[in-house]
């Protein structure tokens, strides 16, 4: 088998650039519809106990009341499985018709009982039919077919169920639960992900079987959305059937943390028309994942009628792959650098150093010293409102070139130019950096010329279009096609008041270009909201800061703190996730750039958990393992103890700084 990835046929979606939801085969799960032109549909999972049916049946409700179209439930062992006849028929005769799906690793007996009674079931290729060893092993190909004639005998028993009962089934990979022999014959790459579910769909595709839904869940943003692209590119290189999506972030943490994480990499796929069911997995109680996943899915029912955007003939960026747009180094943006977040003060009047700890930035008057955050901005646009006191050492203010052109100070301030005409017309630029902000009428073949011969030029990039991530990648589609390297900022701004939809909305929007490697800032604009006073108007400053700085870190382009990958918990959980996601994060939160792994239990362990540093596994009634990596470091570790120990391992592999020295 090869390695490689498609070169000539990057095709995953209709259009780069018109809205047009793929086209999927219809699946039913149970009564409800799934795919094609129906609704996409929104999901969550229970994080009862299975074998407390009356929990589980009363938290199913509570789900399916906030909007929960279908309820999936753990079931690790044949006893969780025979009890969801009790968890279903409990529900019926409270008149929910709510399909149910049983969750499924490891036991293909559990399995088997649950597809007589529920109408879906989810397997993990990684570890339905195999037992991770982290082992690499040297397959020939003679071998490899001999290992998926087992898989197939395997698998098969469950199959025949499904196609007589009617059941439907997800066949969901998990970045961090790939098989040794996956593995072993693609690395940890999206492409193994990928392989992983389709020696299953062919399995099934053998024996007539097609009600299938499938996954392609990770952590990490990159690998998730290269994966599903992949996934669908590979299925009509195949000549499978369409079949359809359920798109999910694998534990993408609590709060404004998991609700970024959840809309870049949800967001990203569902701007290219991909995703047929959503399902938003945070540490918190599962009815909350509903309203988020209804504000992520909303956005699209009107979407289709949309600005026109010309038609991309050839993609000049790989999507199954992540590489940063090759661009120059204008001051601090662009080449190496990290993407710079340039932070939005411009409805304030009369800034003063105090309102700069909206933007990350302390001032001490006793010492008349600067304290900078992880979180700092690296620029602030201050519009018509000139700084009138010397900023921390690094950050530079942004002015309109009017402005700027009268200030004192042309050194440490740097102009805004609000369209190309003003800055090729104007004499008076700065030697350094000019910010030209521009939107796909700017490009002609003139402005192509100039630009790309001028070393101060950054390009703030915006547009008016509802299809904003789509027409702004067209313009960086048509920077890159003309040979433009100056870096570019992507400028977003929403009039509303809503502050989780705007966090979703921007993730969306500019997370989906961080991800095509398209972005070396980002300027999340404050031009629309109209505050009713002074300190809502900072609070507000302050939410789109951070916002700016949580979507860089989950889109992995600039890490600027700690990351906690946390499962959303469920049946199998051994502790109080969100009291423990929090007991950790209050003790680490300073390690800037370091990956925490928190999970319920051994099967979101060691692998869902692929990308973190370290991790905090549960393992039995009080119970914890620590990792180091994929690697089990200390085991059964009294709960009462655990966070202490995990943070000495910290220590103990030099990565530990004192909370105190950190700033």
């Amino acid at each position: 088998m090869s390695l490689t990835y498609p070169e000539h046929n990057d095709k995953y979606c209709d259009s780069l650039t018109q809205y047009s939801r793929r086209l999927t085969r219809v699946v039913h799960i149970g009564e409800v519809p799934f795919g094609g032109h129906y609704p996409i549909r929104l999901q969550s999972m229970t994080t009862i106990d299975t074998m407390d049916t009356e929990g589980s049946i009363n938290q199913s409700i509570r789900m399916i009341e906030a909007g929960c179209e279908l309820v999936r439930i753990t079931a690790p062992s044949i006893k969780e499985a025979k009890n969801l006849e009790n968890i279903k028929k409990g529900l019926r005769e409270r008149g929910y018709q709510t399909p149910l799906v049983a969750d499924i690793h490891f036991t293909p007996n559990a399995a088997e009982v649950a597809a007589r009674i529920v109408e879906k079931v989810r397997i993990n290729p990684g570890n339905y039919a195999d037992k991770k060893k982290f082992e690499n092993i040297d397959y020939s190909d003679a071998s490899y077919e001999q290992e998926l004639e087992r898989i197939r005998l395997s698998f098969s028993p469950l199959v025949k169920i499904c196609k007589e009962y009617g059941t439907a089934m997800r066949i969901g990979t998990n970045h961090g639960s790939l098989s040794d022999r996956i593995m072993s014959r693609y690395g940890d790459t999206p492409l193994g992900m990928v392989e992983s579910a389709l020696e299953f769909v062919r399995i099934c595709e053998d024996l007539g079987y097609h009600e299938l839904v499938i996954s392609m869940k990770s952590s990490n943003t990159q690998v998730m959305v290269q994966a599903y692209r992949l996934l669908v590119n590979k299925l009509e290189e195949g000549k499978h059937q369409p079949y359809p999506l359920h798109l999910g972030v694998t534990e993408a943490g609590e709060a404004e943390d998991g609700r970024i994480k959840s809309a870049v990499g949800i967001g990203t796929l569902l701007e290219d028309g991909l995703g047929d069911t959503v399902r938003v997995s945070l540490t918190e109680e599962p009815e909350f994942e509903i309203p988020v996943a209804r504000k992520l899915v909303e956005r699209y029912t009107t979407r289709s009628g949309h600005k026109f955007i010309k038609e991309v003939s050839s993609s000049p960026v790989n999507p199954f792959e992540y590489k940063r747009r090759d661009t120059i180094e204008v001051r601090n943006f662009g080449g190496h650098n990290a993407p710079r977040v340039i932070a939005d003060l411009s409805g304030l009047a009369n800034i003063q150093n105090t309102d700069l700890k909206s933007v990350g930035l302390f001032y001490f008057e006793l010492t008349d010293k600067w304290n900078m955050t992880d979180q700092g901005c690296d620029y602030i646009y201050s519009g018509d409102h000139e700084i009138d006191f010397m900023l921390p050492n690094g950050t530079r203010e942004i002015l309109n070139h009017n402005v700027w052109s009268n200030s004192e100070d042309k050194i440490h301030k740097f102009p805004l130019f609000q369209d190309t005409v003003s800055y090729f017309s104007s004499i008076d630029k700065s030697l350094e950096i000019n910010f030209i902000r521009i939107t796909y009428k700017d490009l002609t073949s003139e402005f192509y010329d100039k630009v790309k011969n001028d070393l101060s030029i950054v390009l703030i990039l915006d547009t008016h279009n509802e299809h904003a991530m789509s027409a702004l990648r067209r313009i960086a589609f048509y920077l890159i096609e003309n040979e433009v390297k100056n870096p570019v900022v992507i400028l977003r701004k929403y009039e509303t008041n809503d502050d989780e939809g705007f966090i979703l909305k921007a993730a969306t929007d500019t997370g989906g270009l961080l991800l095509d490697g398209i972005g070396d800032g980002i300027f999340l604009s404050t031009e629309l909201l109209i505050p009713a006073d002074r300190q809502t108007g900072l609070a507000k400053v302050k939410l789109y800061n951070q916002t700016s700085f949580g979507i860089l870190q989950a889109a992995r382009t600039r890490m600027s703190k700690t990351e906690y990958i946390s499962c959303p918990s469920c049946g199998r959980t051994l502790f109080d996730l969100q009291e423990t996601t929090a007991m950790i994060r209050k003790r680490t939160d300073h390690l800037k750039g370091l990956k925490i792994g928190i999970m319920g239990c051994i099967v979101n362990g060691p692998g869902e958990m692929a990308d973190a540093d370290f991790g905090y596994v549960g393992v039995g009634k009080d119970k914890i393992a620590l990792y180091k990596g994929k690697e089990v470091i200390k085991r059964a570790v009294p709960a009462a103890n655990a966070l202490d120990e995990l943070i000495e391992l910290i220590k103990e592999n030099g990565m530990w700084l004192e909370p105190e020295l950190v700033h």
